[in-house]
């Protein structure tokens, strides 16, 4: 080990580590599907002893109860994996996150740890999609366990192994997706004034949405609206009828989220009008944004901050998205990113690389971290 854990991290315990990780990498299962490692989950919990509960399908959360509580600290863990080139595998981290979790647990228990306050776990389904946390939460999740404040992370390879990452406030960026269609006429490429070009309204379209962000949105507004897949036409001959354009749009305040949308589709409208043609817009509002709790996250940093073993990076907005916003709205919640990077071993590769991957060690800091925030708040 390269640092000095201020915990017994033996033998043993690391490769108990090593050995999870391995067993919940070779089961991916995507969001809502995660039967096999549910059942994994929760065959783990018996063996330490934990009580456990489902608050939707796949979904395993307890509580270990405190020997004198006056509240209740949360720890979140995602299960899903991705499918990328019709392979199911875990490139995000989760099986990492999961691993992390079973390890606080399984400290607490091999080191007969009775702590002052209620700790809860929460292995959570679908992060990547349709997103577990929301559901959860409306199935009484929170309301169960009386959670004050809860805690996730995320393995983080633009980080090097060592550096934790946060900020204070807006973190991840709420995002929305939008589809739009545009239906004009078809005509013989050689007669294009008896049809309705799409794909001449497309263009015209994509260039005023551009101006929304660049000439209407206040440039200290972080805002980024990305049109990434546009189709149309069918021949070199044919005045095209239909276009149809997919977008993500990632902002961190939610009157610029609103603004855009309605820019959108007024922009959308007034293009109707021009052209005699229809344009349906469709939104689809998605994870809000990660904003993590000020007090919280003065804690958090001083806790960090006085490692020296561990290098704190405050890091800017990230654009990425996270639903475990959806907690943040009902309790105070911290976000942060764990690093993982580490060239001697290869691991340089981003999320959803098939290449990315990660040593042993990142889980200890993973866990260490865990466990010096119970410390510090005098739970164990």
């Amino acid at each position: 080990m390269n640092r000095d854990y201020i915990w017994n991290f033996n033998d043993e315990f690391i490769s108990y580590l090593k050995s999870t990780r391995a067993n919940l990498n070779a089961m991916p299962e995507l969001g809502m599907q995660e039967y096999k490692t549910s059942a994994y989950i929760k065959n783990e919990l018996d063996k330490m002893g934990y009580a456990y509960k489902s608050h939707i399908e796949t979904s395993v959360s307890g509580m270990i109860k405190g020997s004198d509580p006056s509240k209740t600290i949360a720890f979140r863990a995602d299960m899903d994996a991705l499918n990328s080139n019709n392979q199911i595998k875990h490139l995000c981290g989760h099986d990492g996150h999961m691993t992390i979790l079973f390890g606080l647990l399984n400290y607490i228990k091999t080191n007969k740890i009775i702590p002052k306050d209620n700790i809860v776990f929460i292995f959570q389904p679908a992060e990547e999609a349709p997103g577990g946390a929301q559901p959860m939460i409306e199935n009484n999740l929170m309301t169960d366990y009386n959670i004050d404040e809860i805690y996730g992370l995320h393995i983080y390879p633009e980080l090097k192994k060592g550096e934790i990452g946060c900020k204070k406030g807006p973190f991840l960026a709420r995002i929305c997706e939008i589809d739009v269609e545009i239906l004009g006429k078809a005509a013989h490429g050689a007669a294009p004034h008896k049809g309705k070009d799409a794909i001449l309204i497309a263009s015209q379209f994509l260039n005023m949405v551009q101006g929304i962000i660049s000439r209407e949105v206040s440039p200290i507004n972080p805002a980024v609206l990305t049109f990434g897949s546009i189709h149309g036409g069918s021949r070199r001959n044919i005045i095209c009828d239909k276009v149809n354009l997919e977008a993500t749009l990632r902002v961190f305040s939610d009157e610029v989220y609103d603004f855009i949308k309605a820019r959108v589709i007024s922009i959308a409208k007034g293009l109707e009008l021009a052209h005699n043609c229809t344009i349906t817009v469709n939104t689809n509002d998605d994870y809000p944004a990660v904003n993590n709790d000020e007090a919280l996250y003065e804690q958090f940093k001083s806790l960090i901050t006085s490692d020296e073993s561990l290098k704190y990076i405050d890091l800017d907005y990230l654009m990425i998205s996270e639903d475990f916003s959806y907690y943040q709205k009902e309790v105070q919640g911290l976000f942060f990113m764990l690093g993982s990077q580490n060239e001697e071993l290869g691991h340089i590769h981003g999320l959803h690389t098939h290449e990315f991957d990660f040593e042993p060690e990142v889980l200890l800091d993973g866990i260490d971290i865990f466990l010096k925030i119970l410390k510090s708040k005098n739970i164990i």
